[in-house]
């Protein structure tokens, strides 16, 4: 039942349940808090967010009163809420004063300078000066690993990194230790976090306590452009901000997204940043001799025309990386089509995904969102922890709620939530598809159950009869549930994977998929091969193969490639990348390519030229415009369509032998998982440290 309240003279209607603070925000009232977050449990441990509630007659902290707590006035008139009240004013300049005692007043030399919640609100809400005059305590920094920098002294105990840890994260490896002017945060044995989701404190922090320590004394926030963009480090497509300063990504931040990522990002989409600066390819290269040399664009793209003209198209083959955006891969596509090249693929790892059947086949049909939903999970052949750490932590969001099972087939993993482990192969899958296993009926039980399939799972020779099982599962448990609702759901790790899907660059009719254009290779039966991007790969394997690299960093397909075409990475290019519940994003362009690197659409239409079979596009808008044509799904940004469930029955309908070997993690390091992840120093160290015994030691030791 709604609630009227009075704010600052103006009546409000506000929802049943919810607490002044959030009361206040809906009546356009701006309340000033540095414990309080939207996203965390509620602390009330700072009181800046005092306000007046007439009839009461001391100051309340609006963040942990509820409207519904409020007492009713006796002749029945709604409540008054009074924020600029001289009481308040009051309240808050004495709390400002309290938080400011302790505060080094050094703020020219601070990294959050320019975006510190406690400069804002002490110009705002503080007064001028203070009536202390004693020395100031100090406190001993602490190790919280690489990635974040602390000046401890700066802390101001809101908690909100150590609510963040608990709840969201799930490490229970920040609190607070000591009572009263004791009271310090720290990790109680002085080791770093190991967390995917660790760095999202220091955008929590609401003062100069934790910071980045990569990006430490490099520039400030007033020197950068700021570009608004998407993540392609998993298949998320989580919302990012790009800072550049000239022609160099200084940092990546998080942008809000509640149907995505909320307002988080892993580690390593946060501080791949110094990836996009080292191994780039910045020239094209041609090998001579044996060796890579520097060469014109004319002269590299002149012998890749001149080796896709003479070769019998089917002896040329091409495969799409992780990273590649969909106007290159629908680019590539045509240009080859023109010449018959049917051996197509945009499934590096393999996974038995088929466009053929349908989109819903290959989505994650109950969208990120519709996890908040649902009260039974079956994990198959998946650790969303390090396949996707920002969906693992939708998934823990749901299940501190209560009310859910979960139940995994497949490695044992730190999911850091409460799971079942139910075995680890396809016999598991087997017996809960014929109702043998108690977790079957959970499923069936359940009113809004959720199936989701890994690449370990999908990726394997039996990839096509596990998928089908899955897929008879989940019709089989979504049967007489919510219209609508599709219970079947595929855990992508490769940014480029839907959208490769959704424009069709699979294998045409006799046309090999990445393990037969692997073998033609090392038979000697296919004579090119295009990496647009694609690393992944056992380049061993290719043989004497003529390999065309283009991408935009040195890596496994560079070492290899007897041409190498410099692309752009994906800060330096408006690209269309489609997530894995199947919603386009774009992403724009922050930074220029390095050198004579280019966008790689343009590259692929000059090399149509070249061959004479030009592309029927001059323009990116041009590009799109017969792009969406093929594939519709691509038009509607930062929308998702829910496809129609006869995909996910065509792939149940599907036969093929189970194997009776375990699932397998699709992704092992977290930290290494694409060339600009490789490229980072950042992420070596971090991959190192986890290697190790997988805990950060203190600077001590």
């Amino acid at each position: 039942m709604p609630k009227q309240l009075i704010i600052d003279g103006t009546e409000i209607e506000v929802e049943d349940g919810i607490t002044l603070i959030q009361a206040c925000e809906q009546a356009g009232v701006e309340i000033p808090r540095f414990c309080y977050h939207e996203r965390l449990s509620i602390a009330g441990n700072c009181r800046m967010c005092l306000v007046e509630v007439v009839g009461m007659p001391k100051p309340q902290a609006s963040c942990a009163l509820g409207v519904n707590d409020l007492p009713p006035n006796r002749d029945g008139t709604p409540k008054v809420i009074n924020t600029r009240s001289p009481m308040v004013k009051k309240a808050r300049e004495g709390v400002m004063e309290f938080l400011l005692i302790n505060h080094p007043l050094d703020c020219p030399i601070c990294d959050q300078g320019g975006e510190c919640d406690l400069q804002d609100q002490a110009m705002a809400f503080g007064k001028g000066g203070t009536r202390y005059h004693e020395n100031k305590r100090a406190v001993d920094e602490k190790y919280l690993g690489p990635l974040i920098k602390t000046m401890m002294t700066r802390c101001i105990q809101c908690t909100r990194c150590v609510r963040f840890m608990t709840e969201v994260a799930g490490v229970e490896e920040l609190g607070a230790i000591g009572r009263g002017e004791d009271m310090e945060i720290t990790t109680y044995l002085e080791q770093g976090m190991m967390s995917e989701l660790s760095a999202n404190v220091v955008d929590l922090c609401p003062v100069g306590a934790l910071t980045h320590r990569p990006w430490a004394f490099n520039a400030r926030p007033w020197e950068m452009r700021k570009t608004e963009s998407i993540d392609v480090m998993d298949a998320l497509g989580a919302a990012i901000r790009v800072d550049t300063r000239g022609r160099e990504v200084m940092r990546i931040l998080p942008r809000n997204n509640d149907a995505v990522n909320e307002e988080w990002i892993t580690d390593k989409s946060r501080h791949v940043a110094d990836g996009l600066r080292t191994q780039r390819l910045d020239q094209p290269y041609l090998r001579r001799s044996g060796r890579l040399e520097p060469a014109t664009w004319t002269e590299a793209l002149s012998v890749v025309a001149g080796k896709l003209k003479s070769t019998p198209s089917a002896r040329i083959g091409a495969i799409a990386g992780d990273l590649a955006g969909a106007e290159e891969m629908f680019a590539l596509k045509s240009l080859l089509a023109a010449r018959g090249v049917t051996n197509l693929d945009c499934r590096q790892d393999g996974a038995k995904l088929d466009p053929s059947l349908g989109r819903a086949s290959y989505l994650f049909n109950a969208t990120i969102e519709g996890i908040e939903q649902a009260d039974a999970i079956l994990l198959v052949g998946t650790n969303p922890r390090v396949e996707s750490a920002v969906l693992n932590g939708r998934i823990r969001k749901r299940w501190r709620q209560g009310g859910i099972s979960i139940g995994l087939v497949g490695e044992a993993a730190d999911l850091t939530y409460g799971c079942e482990h139910l075995g680890t192969g396809a016999d598991t899958l087997q017996e809960i598809a014929e109702g043998k296993n108690a977790f079957a009926g959970i499923l069936r039980q359940a009113k809004h159950p959720l199936i989701i399939v890994g690449m370990g799972a999908a990726a394997r020779p039996d990839g096509t009869a596990v998928l089908a099982l899955a897929a008879k599962i989940a019709i089989d448990a979504s049967a007489g549930k919510a219209a609508g609702w599709n219970a079947f759901n595929i855990l992508h790790t490769a940014a480029a994977r839907v959208a490769g899907l959704d424009l069709g660059f699979v294998p045409g009719k006799d046309g090999l998929d990445v393990a037969g254009m692997m073998a033609a290779a090392s038979e000697g039966r296919l004579d090119v091969l295009y990496l647009l991007g694609a690393d992944e790969i056992d380049m061993s394997r290719l043989g004497g193969t003529f390999v065309i690299y283009q991408g935009s960093h040195g890596d496994a397909g560079a070492h290899r490639a007897d041409v190498i075409l410099p692309g752009a990475a994906y800060t330096e290019k408006d690209a269309i990348y489609v997530n894995l519940e199947g919603r386009a994003q774009m992403t724009a362009k922050a930074a220029f390519p390095p050198g004579d690197a280019r966008e790689d659409w343009t590259i692929l239409r000059q090399l149509s030229t070249l061959m004479d079979a030009t592309l029927p596009f001059d323009t990116i808008g041009a590009l799109r415009g017969l792009m969406v044509k093929s594939a519709p799904a691509l038009a509607a940004l930062d929308a998702v369509t829910p496809a129609a469930i006869s995909g996910v029955e065509r792939l149940a309908a599907l036969k093929g032998k189970l194997g009776a070997e375990p699932f397998s993690a699709s992704v092992r390091d977290f930290y290494t998982t694409n060339p600009i992840a490789r490229a980072s120093a950042i992420m070596a160290e971090l991959s190192a440290i986890k290697a190790g015994d997988g805990r950060i030691r203190a600077a001590a030791e």
